[in-house]
Parts: structure tokens; sequence; C-alpha cells
């Protein structure tokens, strides 16, 4: 049975992983198919400058889960209590479970922008969310995994 502070330390590396894994994975989508492909904004059932707002605001949200994630984690470093598998399981976890929401909830259901405006859509729909999909199986993995024995609890053996 593990005590309060293991667990405790063990739901940091988590959500240290998650909101830098959201981060991460929303910094990527802005840079790469916002900005650089040019094949959607944020918000696209306006106006080309209220789709340029939408990504400022969807970059400064990215940026604030990053950093928060990044706060986690260092404070982690400095207790001496980084589970590094569970971190990335973290991680894995909020980048599927983002790009999943984005693919199924974003571009489905409320239809605020696609993927991409072309007519056979669907392959892009596909791979999206089955990309997202197994990211987030992978984190359910680790994080499953690290759970059932902590490498906090090994590594405290250890000092």
């Amino acid at each position: 049975m593990k005590n309060n502070n293991e667990i405790e330390v063990s739901r940091r590396n988590m959500w240290s992983g998650i909101l830098f894994g959201v981060g991460l994975i929303a910094f990527i989508d802005e840079t790469v198919f916002h900005q650089l492909l040019r094949w959607h904004h944020f918000y696209d059932k306006s106006t080309t400058d209220i789709g340029l707002i939408s990504d400022g605001i969807f970059h400064a949200f990215s940026w604030f889960a990053t950093i928060a994630g990044l706060f986690l984690f260092a404070d982690l470093r400095r207790r001496n209590g980084l589970i590094f598998q569970r971190w990335l399981g973290g991680v894995l976890l909020g980048i599927g479970v983002f790009q999943l929401y984005d693919g199924i909830i974003q571009h489905k259901w409320m239809r605020i922008h696609q993927i991409r405006y072309v007519d056979n859509v669907i392959v892009y729909d596909i791979v999206w969310n089955v990309g997202a999909l197994i990211i987030l199986l992978i984190g359910i993995f680790l994080l499953f995994r690290t759970s059932k024995n902590s490498t906090l609890k090994e590594k405290n053996a250890n000092e």
C-alpha cells in the first residue's frame, strides 16, 4: 500500500505530463497546421481576422499549459520525485486526449474547423483520430504500468 506522499508524487508526475502533452500538441497543431500549412484556423466560421484572433488565443492556451507542466516537472526534479515513465505516460495521454477531442468534438461535432478543406477529408480524419487513439492507448498503458509498481518506491529503496 502506498503512502500519501507516493500517491501525491505519482499524481503530480501524471498531471505534469498531461499539461505538457496538451501544450506540446496544441503548439505543434498551431504551428504546423494553422501557420505553416495554413490548412485552417482554430475558428473558421467567421472572417480571417477572427480566425487569426482565435489562433492567438489557442496559442496562448498552449503556452500556459506547457509552462504549467514544466513548472510541475521542475518541482518534481527538485524534490527528486520524477518518475519518467509515468510523466511520459501523462504526456502521451495529454497528446492523445487533446488530438481525439479536436478530431471528434471540434472537427465533426462542433464543426468549428476541419483538418483540411478538401473533398476527401475522411482520409485526414482517419489518420488524425487513429493516430490520437494509438498515442492515447500507449499513454494509458504507461500510466497503468507505473501505477502498479512505482518507480519512485524502487528509487527510494536504492538511496
